[in-house]
């Protein structure tokens, strides 16, 4: 089931138009990609909204492709949801550093060590897709064996 506060929905449309034979995942359908847009709230794409209602798979892969580029807008709900995760990325790793920090200090009088950490496991309530995305877009390093890393300036 499609969690708006956590999922991307171009995820969700990418599992519409892509192959199952080659993902070796099921495709998502047409009314639960409409479904996940209708929970997303209001669609601030028109065109999108008339390539759900029609079907139309050449039209959405186009308008995927275009977001990859860069050459459209992502939807407002995919921002925010990787602002979000984002944030929580950074509290996560500021949690674990200082944790870190504070067990490598060798008395109560030492002034401690800073930690050598720079690569966590992100937070498991968003999906592998939205870390992903995030590294595509720049933001975080890494992937491997699920540890990333802030991305320089990100």
């Amino acid at each position: 089931m499609f969690d708006p506060q956590m999922e991307l929905l171009s995820t969700v449309l990418h599992a519409v138009v892509e192959d199952p034979a080659t993902t070796g995942k099921p495709a998502a359908t047409w009314a639960e990609a409409r479904a996940a847009a209708a929970a997303c709230g209001e669609i601030e794409d028109e065109e999108l909204s008339l390539v759900l209602e029609e079907e139309d798979a050449d039209m959405l892969r186009d308008i995927l492709g275009q977001w990859r580029a860069g050459k459209r807008n992502a939807l407002e709900h995919d921002k925010a949801v990787l602002k979000r995760a984002i944030k929580a990325f950074r509290k996560r790793l500021k949690v674990t550093l200082l944790d870190d920090e504070s067990s490598l200090g060798g008395g109560a009088f030492s002034s401690g060590r800073s930690s050598s950490i720079v690569a966590i496991t992100p937070p498991e309530r968003y999906p592998r897709a939205t870390w992903d995305e995030l590294v595509r877009l720049g933001r975080l390093k890494g992937g491997r064996d699920g540890m990333y890393e802030l991305a320089p300036g990100g």
